[in-house]
Parts: C-alpha cells; sequence; structure tokens
C-alpha cells in the first residue's frame, strides 16, 4: 500500500528490441506499439542529436573536424558512416561521443513515459554489451542473411557490397540469438502472420511480468 499522499507506479516492464538490418525490427516495434508498449528509438534520438544544434554535433566537430559537419550544421552522415567503416578508431571515438547521450535520453523517456511497458529499439543492443542490464527481456528479430540482402537493396538502392559492409559490422544471427529471451522469426510469413507472433508473445510476457 502507499503512505497516503503518494501513487506507487506499478512496475514497467522493459524489454529490449533488436535486430540485424532488414529484419524487420521496425515493424516488430509498431506492432508492439499497436499493444500499448511505449517505444524508445534509440535510433532516432542519435539522428536528432546529429541533427543542426544537436547535443552531439559540437563534440563531433571538435573531434573530427568541420568535413564531417554537412553545410546545413548536421552530421554528414554519409562521409561518417565511410569513415567508421574504414577506421575502427575513429568509430569507437564516434561511439564514444553518443553512446552516453543516447542513454541520456533513452532512460529519460523511459522515465517520463506512463505505459506499463518500455520497448527499447536498439539495433546494436548485442554489440554495446551495456544493454542487458538495464533491460528485463531481449526480443530480436530474425531472418535470412539473404533476405536482409534483399529488403535493403530494395529499399534503400545500397549496393550489395554497402549491405555486407554493414552486416559485418553487426552482430552474427548466432550471437543475437544466444542473446534473446525471445526470437521472432521474420522470414517467408505475411504481416498479418508476424502480427500473430508478437501478439503471443505480448501477451505471455504481460502476463508473467510482475
Amino acid at each position: 500500500m502507499a503512505p497516503d499522499g503518494l501513487t506507487l507506479r506499478a512496475p514497467v516492464l522493459r524489454i529490449g528490441l533488436t535486430g540485424g538490418i532488414g529484419s524487420g525490427k521496425s515493424t516488430v516495434a509498431a506492432l508492439l506499439a499497436e499493444h500499448g508498449a511505449a517505444i524508445v528509438d534509440s535510433d532516432a534520438i542519435a539522428r536528432r542529436l546529429t541533427l543542426p544544434g544537436g547535443g552531439a554535433i559540437e563534440p563531433i566537430r571538435a573531434a573530427f573536424g568541420m568535413a564531417y559537419i554537412d553545410p546545413d550544421g548536421a552530421l554528414d552522415r554519409t562521409r561518417m558512416r565511410e569513415l567508421a567503416f574504414n577506421d575502427a578508431g575513429a568509430k569507437q571515438h564516434l561511439e564514444a561521443i553518443l553512446h552516453p547521450l543516447i542513454g541520456q535520453e533513452t532512460e529519460a523517456q523511459a522515465l517520463a513515459s506512463a505505459e506499463p511497458v518500455v520497448v527499447f529499439d536498439v539495433p546494436l543492443l548485442v554489440e554495446s554489451g551495456r544493454w542487458r542490464v538495464r533491460v528485463d527481456k531481449v526480443l530480436v528479430v530474425d531472418c535470412l542473411e539473404a533476405t536482409q540482402m534483399q529488403r535493403v537493396t530494395a529499399r534503400s538502392g545500397w549496393s550489395p557490397e554497402a549491405v555486407r559492409a554493414v552486416m559485418a559490422s553487426q552482430a552474427s544471427r548466432a550471437s543475437r540469438r544466444a542473446a534473446a529471451d525471445a526470437v521472432i522469426f521474420n522470414d517467408g510469413i505475411t504481416l498479418d502472420h508476424l502480427g500473430v507472433d508478437v501478439s503471443r508473445l505480448w501477451s505471455w510476457w504481460k502476463r508473467s511480468s510482475p
């Protein structure tokens, strides 16, 4: 029972959602939102931080120079992506700037939510090594690598080589699956079928949460 004058918030179920590029993770996030989950999108936060005036722009400018800031004052994402793929030290330096800022904002958004379930949409959840202790469950959206290639080249116009480079920079399917409390295999199924899988998992985790 809450002390007089105080309202205690019910326990929040914190789910970490991840998957390789082209896995359909964003679609699963949207389906979870339809069930009432609050979605905290780490990629969207990273994009805001690197827009003109974003909190990461000045540290990036200081670390990498004006060559990586576009004429509008935003991060030149294409140029930075090329640098990070080719220079592990630069990638680590960029992550050292972005990750603490992203972590602060994701936690602020989670605390501000009134929903009983918060889903942290984190593409590099397994790679970061820091997220597992911040969530109660890890949900991995999985598909065949050939499917990843097909989806990403179709939607983005990237070359197969560019897609392979991104996939190589991410955790392997086996690593993601090993870190998961649940896996949704999003390959060769319809959106309706995917929705059923998400609904079943949602119901199970809601029943088993505190």
